[in-house]
């Protein structure tokens, strides 16, 4: 079965991620998955090592951020072409101008502006409802926008990846799996 690990955080999302990018590609090509995408939080840091790594063993990259936003649950962001990963790196620039050194604040508004060519997959978070899922589809419009389901492994994913395999059906929106990768051995942890 072919895989694509979507949702790769590396230790440059400080205090989340745990490994650097050439040992997560590394990983990565040891387990037969076919492509990896580095969204580390409201940065491409990790991006040109990721991309590097990933060359050199033959793994396809796909380069990405997570937007954190003030007024809404994260998106992964996955630019599809060379102008999309510029309008993605113009809105971190804008996100990370107006917050002190260190942070970003990006509102909906400010993906919805920078949107075009870019997918977008919302991570839910404890609490999100349809009605957000809608919110986000009709804002990013025409962008596609798909929904992430990670195991969180607190005894209730098979109920709450149902219950998001549901909204994601009722709101027309593809659920996507997910690892949410944080490092590569679990040592790291």
């Amino acid at each position: 079965m072919r895989y694509a690990e979507l949702g790769v955080t590396t230790n440059f999302s400080f205090l989340r991620g745990a490994s650097h990018a050439d040992e997560l590609v590394a990983q990565a090509k040891a387990l037969g998955i076919e492509a990896i995408a580095v969204a580390d939080r409201n940065t491409l840091a990790g991006v040109v090592r990721a991309h590097t790594a990933a060359k050199a063993v033959g793994l396809r990259f796909i380069p990405g951020a997570r937007l954190d936003l003030e007024d809404g649950p994260s998106l992964l962001c996955l630019p599809t072409d060379r102008k999309a990963y510029g309008r993605l790196s113009r809105l971190l620039s804008l996100g990370q101008g107006r917050a002190e050194k260190g942070q970003c604040s990006l509102f909906l508004a400010d993906v919805a502006a920078h949107a075009e060519g870019n997918i977008f997959i919302a991570v839910p978070e404890e609490g999100f409802a349809e009605a957000d899922l809608h919110r986000l589809t009709k804002a990013l419009l025409p962008a596609r926008v798909y929904l992430a389901a990670a195991h969180t492994y607190r005894g209730d994913d098979r109920a709450r990846i149902g219950a998001l395999a549901d909204l994601a059906r009722r709101a027309g929106t593809p659920l996507v799996a997910s690892n949410a990768v944080l490092y590569h051995a679990p040592q790291r942890r």
